[in-house]
């Protein structure tokens, strides 16, 4: 372990929201040349110490210094001049403009007090090379998937001339090979001599990178440890504060057996379903009670699907029936009012509202069912919420809060409750655990499986093939933007064979093929 002195100290840090203590004195060290894992759950306090060092937030208490000079940042813009950049878990970028001009946004190239555009658009090119990434600069960032999105946006991070680079999350949207790709240029970056901080939920990435990990739970700091020293049991039991078997025990408490869901009329039947130049059509029955998993690569088609269920996107082919009905599903309040509901896998864009409250993102959905001239009493409006953050355990538990002030896996909490509280019969979840530390992953899994077991149907798409077979009684896999395989979760299926399943296209024997 290195033995230089730290580019950049945090010491004694605080930050008070109205109603709750973020951060209570808070040291961080960073050293050159070193990958940073900062660890916990979320409401730890990770990314309000990341704002306050980066300017988004002032600090109440501390100090910062930048090679042993105190500094405090007016803002992300000055914090990137001095040096420190930064990615955050949310692609902060403009789809409205190019990915050249995303890239060099506010530092743009001129000649003569003009950008130079040819000249954006060469080192735009140039710089996405270095990290593989082959796309066209000059289209729209908002054309291109959340994968590449967040690709460019760490591109932008890497041209800055930093010493601290800190990424928030950088691989929740990417899949195994763009993980890698981003390790390689994380070792590149830190050979370089740059302090990085990484934060991330994925513990074997932690270890296959981190030299050191810094430790917050509740605002506080719990340690900081040498990875090499630090097993990845007792990082678990200081994140979480007590000894944790949760997926082991979600595992022996979740019957996945599919034959006592799949009894009768199904409750969504999908008959050819698909629309063109978005995904081929396919046939998907979903049954009470049934949790039905859709896996594949990022791309492979499983949103497409979602979105075509929830009425997101209009369906140009084949027929779509509930409860043995026809059901035309041409928009999101069609779905509502049949009893489906969809948590978006872009919360930020897609599902919350940051400037309004928890209580008014929580009841949104039920006041868009009732119809804008009939408003859910205040009374009832605090009886529900009240409730859902009770039974989702939503800290801090203020529903006054602006949502965009709770950590991510609240947030993601945020957006069940609000279409929970609609009472759904089919709950379409878009990777609902996608960024979120492992305690919440379990809170949301184990309340998926209670769904299950109390008679609603789920469709569960998550990239973590893990969590798919823990919870589905089906697994659907996708490639290339075709249903190919439909396997039934037994005894035999785990996540090497749904894996040969997603690469060949085809379902093993056994198994039906599609």
């Amino acid at each position: 372990m290195s033995q230089r002195h730290p580019v950049l100290t945090m010491t004694a840090i605080s930050k008070i929201f109205p109603g709750v203590r973020a951060l209570d004195g808070v040291d961080l060290r960073l050293f050159p040349g070193e990958v940073h894992a900062l660890m916990g759950e979320n409401g730890a306090g990770k990314s309000t110490l990341i704002k306050v060092l980066t300017g988004v937030y002032s600090t109440d208490a501390g100090t910062i210094t930048l090679d042993g000079q105190q500094v405090s940042f007016a803002g992300p813009m000055q914090a990137t001049a001095a040096g420190v950049s930064t990615v955050y878990q949310e692609v902060n970028l403009l789809p409205n403009l190019s990915v050249a001009e995303n890239i060099f946004i506010g530092r743009e190239p001129r000649r003569l007090g003009a950008v130079n555009w040819r000249e954006m658009r060469r080192r735009a090119k140039e710089l996405l090379a270095r990290i593989d990434l082959h796309i066209d600069v000059t289209e729209l960032l908002g054309s291109y998937s959340l994968a590449v999105q967040q690709m460019v946006a760490i591109a932008r991070a890497v041209d800055v001339n930093a010493r601290v680079l800190i990424l928030d999350e950088p691989t929740s949207s990417l899949d195994a090979d763009e993980v890698a790709q981003l390790m390689r240029i994380m070792r590149q970056l830190r050979d370089d001599g740059i302090a990085i901080v990484f934060v991330t939920h994925f513990l074997d990435q932690v270890y296959g990178i981190a030299d050191r990990i810094t430790v917050l739970r509740n605002g506080r700091l719990v340690g900081e440890y040498p990875t090499a020293e630090l097993p990845q049991i007792a990082l678990v039991e200081k994140m979480i504060g007590k000894e944790l078997d949760a997926l082991e025990r979600l595992d022996s408490e979740t019957d996945r057996d599919r034959a006592a869901v799949t009894q009768g009329e199904p409750l969504v039947a999908a008959d050819g379903l698909g629309r063109s130049g978005s995904v081929a059509p396919f046939s998907l029955t979903i049954h009470a009670g049934e949790v039905v998993g859709l896996a594949g690569l990022l791309g492979s088609g499983r949103t497409e699907v979602a979105r075509l269920f929830f009425g997101a996107d209009r369906a140009d082919q084949g027929r779509l029936a509930v409860d043995g009905a026809p059901a035309a599903i041409r928009n999101p309040v069609a779905a509502i009012d049949r009893g489906v509901a969809f948590c978006s896998e872009n919360r930020r864009t897609e599902g919350l509202v940051g400037e309004l409250s928890v209580r008014e993102n929580i009841i949104l959905a039920m006041q868009a069912a009732r119809g804008w001239l009939r408003p859910v009493p205040r009374r009832k409006q605090d009886e529900l919420v009240e409730r859902y953050i009770k039974a989702l355990s939503i800290r801090p538990a203020n529903p006054d809060m602006p949502v965009r002030n709770l950590s991510g896996g609240n947030q993601q909490k945020v957006l069940l409750a609000r279409w929970l509280i609609t009472e759904p019969r089919l709950l379409i979840l878009d990777e609902p655990t996608r960024g979120i530390d492992i305690g919440a992953k379990t809170e949301i899994q184990r309340l998926v499986a209670q769904l299950s077991d109390g008679g609603m149907a789920v469709l569960f798409i998550s990239a973590e093939l893990e969590e798919v077979l823990r919870l589905s009684h089906k697994v659907v896999v996708m490639r290339d933007r075709r249903l190919v395989a439909q396997l039934d979760n037994d005894d035999t299926l785990d996540a090497d064979r749904v894996m040969q399943a997603i690469a060949s296209g085809a379902a093993q024997e056994g198994l039906e093929k599609v």
